[in-house]
């Protein structure tokens, strides 16, 4: 059994999230049957199913140039405005390349998504990967830990525009003088301002992440490979005050402040790969005919593509840096993770990572209507009765007040 975390939060609630199918091709770079739109339609039916279901959260991909298989792209952050304004209770989070967007002009796009959604916009800021994108643009491209730079000034640009009022900020990237954004992002208890996710394997990332962000995201790891990204993030976050179990957010100050406190420290998302089926061999038989079927060349492509990400890192502990072919069939790794089973061994193999420190999955599915909806029938509640007796057994008690109720809608 795992050793459960310092950085745990047994009272509070797994969230969980999914990957908008806002690219064609599904999500796993395979000829097997994947019954997922990329249509609006479609991703609209998706997110009102997923927030029926005891989803929190949605991640829309961001890519501008067709690769790993998937030739046709949706825009994140208009994408995300629009299932935002399609749904009730389900926070949306874009994703963003700094270097594509100015960080002014981003924190105001998102206040007025915050509005229009009564206060469920989110950010996730990706700080590469693809440099064909950049180059090609006419964009500069920075070389990896550089990116990182850039990226912790981008943040800190968002989070100075959110709650500050003649904010200023001198540096390498940004250069912002006494800038005020009026309206500001909706007053939502529990939370300073729109959320902020970041993500990377990398030793810069994590370093990155434990300074500045809200939240930091993984690709798919095992259960001893997550610990050593989360005790990396953890450390950073230490170093410049930011305390374990310090909480959501609640106590940071409004934008009238003028000196913020330290921040919250940062949570814990990590990526996984959903095969649900009645048998484990069943699941596993999916998973193997998923690889047999791969798009071999899309694959090898996205491999050549990634690698810089990777190899580029001063350690060689970027993402996709230890990936097999078979692993990036799922281009985020999300089969490491081994959310792949009945849903009881699921749903044992998700508290087995709380215990570490997760507190958020970010998944993804072949049938994305139909199983997102089998995810809130029948892996959830075994989740949360693991999730009571987990906390039980330490003195304390799952506190599931804020927590959505599913209310499942099984697609046709």
């Amino acid at each position: 059994m795992t050793d459960i975390s310092s950085v745990a939060r047994l009272s509070e609630p797994l969230k969980f999230a999914y990957w908008v199918p806002n690219v064609s091709g599904g999500l796993v770079v395979s000829t097997i049957e994947q019954r997922t739109g990329w249509d609006f339609e479609y991703n609209k039916k998706l997110a009102r199913i997923a927030e029926n279901s005891g989803f929190e959260y949605a991640l829309t991909q961001t890519r501008y140039a067709a690769s790993y298989g998937a030739d046709k792209q949706h825009e994140a952050t208009s994408f995300s405005l629009a299932l935002l304004a399609a749904t009730e209770r389900l926070k949306v989070i874009s994703a963003v390349h700094p270097g594509m967007w100015h960080p002014g002009v981003l924190a105001k796009y998102i206040i007025t998504a915050d509005h229009i959604s009564n206060g469920r916009a989110a950010v996730n800021i990706v700080s590469g990967w693809l440099k064909d994108e950049f180059t090609n643009f006419g964009l500069e491209w920075l070389e990896h830990d550089e990116r990182y730079v850039r990226t912790e000034e981008f943040i800190k640009v968002l989070r100075g525009l959110w709650t500050e009022q003649e904010y200023s900020q001198s540096g390498k990237y940004y250069n912002i003088t006494d800038f005020t954004l009026n309206p500001a992002p909706v007053d939502v208890p529990g939370r300073a301002h729109p959320e902020i996710f970041f993500g990377g394997n990398s030793t810069a990332a994590q370093a990155t992440a434990g300074r500045v962000a809200d939240w930091y995201f993984s690709n798919g790891k095992d259960l001893e490979g997550f610990k050593e990204n989360i005790a990396g993030v953890v450390a950073s976050a230490g170093e410049v005050g930011r305390a374990a179990g310090r909480g959501s957010g609640a106590g940071l100050p409004s934008r009238s402040s003028s000196h913020l406190p330290a921040l919250p420290s940062p949570r814990f998302g990590l990526n996984g790969f959903v095969i649900a089926r009645d048998s484990e061999k069943e699941a596993r038989d999916t998973l193997r005919e998923i690889v047999e079927k791969a798009h071999k060349p899309a694959v090898e492509g996205f491999r050549a593509a990634v690698q810089e990400a990777g190899a580029s890192t001063t350690d060689g502990k970027g993402m996709w840096a230890d990936s097999s072919f078979e692993d990036l069939v799922q281009y985020n790794d999300g089969f490491k993770t081994q959310l792949i089973g009945t849903p009881e061994q699921i749903a044992e193999r998700i508290v087995e990572y709380k215990k570490i420190g997760v507190n958020l999955f970010l998944t993804g599915y072949l049938h994305f209507q139909e199983e997102v909806a089998v995810f809130g029938q029948d892996v959830l509640p075994i989740v949360r009765e693991l999730e009571a007796d987990l906390a039980r057994k330490n003195g304390i008690e799952l506190d599931l007040s804020q927590t959505p109720v599913a209310n499942v809608e099984v697609a046709a």
